[in-house]
């Protein structure tokens, strides 16, 4: 097989599980033909997130002889990297050498200018951060990873896993990928994307006038709340219960009871064994096969894989 030069980019501040990632992957095995190699700014060593210091390979001028170049997160992504930094991986994606992010790794192609015009992703919770500091480019928030030719972008952390695992594919084929899959105890590939992470909440509410109402509603989720129900409950009209709703929440009352339910129903899923239509009916949500298509449009996979993913944080 011919040589493949992985070269890891660590910035200072490199995150040490995002460096971690690659450096696992892409290490030398039998099988593969990947040389891999760790670069920073210098060739000396540079400081990780955690404090501890790392010996470098090699400088920036290795970015230039690479096949690929992965950039883990780093911790302080809302400043950009040294313009050194910057200048090698323009200077890589101008070459058209494939360039793949991990993390707030993204902040720093964003930072080399090689995001503009581009839909990318990174961590849920630095989104709205790369959108604000690079408005050339769009986060997709709900997916693991995203490829985009030669510049390829993921999510937080174990998403690294999952573009890494991608690149072997697209590189050697689904055996070899699915044999270093097993070798680290990893899934070769995960359903669904970045929802099933995230914690939905409930609107903060901005005014109190309808909070015993909103109380009452959590403790009757399996009832059929109507609107008229609730504005009975609250002593106003069901116009007036449904501005004010808005006004204090920011959704509607309807919106605000399926975000609600799903909530209800992950933690049924993540606690108990009950199927999926006693699930249903514990939160209201009707049938089974309504619940599968809310929980699925809320969270982004069905409920029977997000319960395989997380039932194992109740033990």
């Amino acid at each position: 097989m011919n040589k493949h030069r992985v070269t890891v980019l660590a910035v200072d501040g490199v995150l040490p599980m995002d460096l971690g990632i690659p450096t696992q992957i892409f290490n030398a095995r039998p099988n593969t033909p990947y040389e891999l190699t760790v670069c920073g700014d210098t060739e000396e060593s540079v400081t990780t997130s955690a404090g501890f210091t790392l010996g470098l390979a090699a400088g920036l001028e290795a970015l230039a002889e690479a096949d690929t170049i992965i950039v883990p997160g780093f911790e302080d992504f809302r400043r950009p990297p040294h313009p050194r930094v910057r200048a090698a991986l323009k200077l890589a994606g101008r070459a058209g050498i494939r360039i793949a992010s991990i993390c707030t790794g993204a902040f720093a192609l964003a930072a080399a200018g090689l995001l503009d015009g581009r839909t990318v992703t990174t961590h849920w919770a630095t989104a709205d951060d790369l959108e604000a500091l690079y408005p050339q480019l769009r986060v997709d928030r709900n997916v693991l990873y995203i490829d985009n030719d030669t510049i390829l972008t993921s999510a937080g952390v174990t998403a690294g896993i999952d573009l890494c695992l991608y690149l072997v594919r697209k590189d050697l084929g689904a055996a070899v990928a699915n044999d270093i899959a097993r070798d680290i105890v990893a899934a070769p590939h995960r359903d669904g994307g970045q929802a099933q992470y995230i914690t939905r909440s409930l609107p903060a509410p901005q005014a109190t006038t309808l909070a015993d109402t909103r109380k009452w509603a959590l403790r009757g989720l399996e009832e059929d709340l109507t609107i008229p129900e609730l504005a009975g409950h609250a002593g106003v009209s069901a116009r007036t219960l449904t501005r004010l709703w808005r006004q204090e929440t920011g959704v509607s009352p309807h919106q605000w009871l399926v975000t609600a339910r799903v909530n209800r129903a992950r933690e049924l899923l993540e606690t108990t064994d009950l199927q999926v239509e006693q699930i249903a009916t514990r939160c209201g949500l009707g049938s089974g096969a309504n619940m599968r298509a809310r929980f699925r449009e809320a969270v982004g996979v069905t409920p029977t894989a997000y319960r395989r993913a997380f039932q194992h944080q109740a033990a």
